[in-house]
């Protein structure tokens, strides 16, 4: 039964994270609250620290690191499998027909309300990881927040630098301050 609901709460999330992985965090944030078995807040926060230093899409190492944790291997293929089961039937879904209403001004509004949608999405994400990363107890967390200014102004200043140089600096960062 486990295998078949991990299938299905990734299957769910797959359909309605439209945007891609970051998209899903609300998403996991809540199948997380609802089953705290699968994986605490902690390990949210971990979750996502890992996905985004690792390759791969974030989702898809989240479903995966989820799946494996609750279930073993088959867990985490399973639950990989639900989340991008729902992408690839739409894909194959819209390109059957999406040539004959490319030029179609439905097709651009529904389009420009998807990006709305998601920017909604990506923006509850941020305050969500926010919360739990730079509030702690109703309380600011000065030096997480002070890195997270910090890092984000030099990654606006050093565009060209390799990103592997900030997740390095931020873990080193992590290990010797917090």
């Amino acid at each position: 039964m486990t295998y078949l609901l991990l299938f299905w709460e990734f299957f769910r999330t797959g359909i309605l994270a439209v945007g891609g992985g970051l998209a899903t965090l609300p998403f996991l944030f809540d199948m997380g609250q609802r089953h705290p078995d699968w994986f605490t807040l902690s390990e949210f926060t971990n979750m996502i620290a890992v996905s985004e230093s690792t390759p791969g899409p974030i989702g898809i190492n989240m479903a995966t690191y989820v799946g494996c944790n609750t279930a073993g291997i088959l867990g985490g293929l399973l639950a990989t499998l639900g989340l991008i089961a729902p992408s690839i039937i739409i894909i194959l879904l819209i390109s059957r027909i999406m040539e004959a209403f490319k030029q179609s001004k439905l097709v651009k509004d529904i389009f420009h309300i998807l990006r709305a949608a998601v920017m909604g999405l990506l923006l509850y994400s941020l305050w969500k990881v926010a919360s739990l990363t730079v509030v702690s107890d109703g309380q600011v967390l000065w030096i997480p927040l002070g890195l997270c200014l910090v890092f984000t102004g030099l990654i606006i200043i050093f565009k060209k630098v390799h990103p592997i140089v900030f997740i390095a600096l931020g873990a080193l960062a992590g290990i010797l301050l917090l």
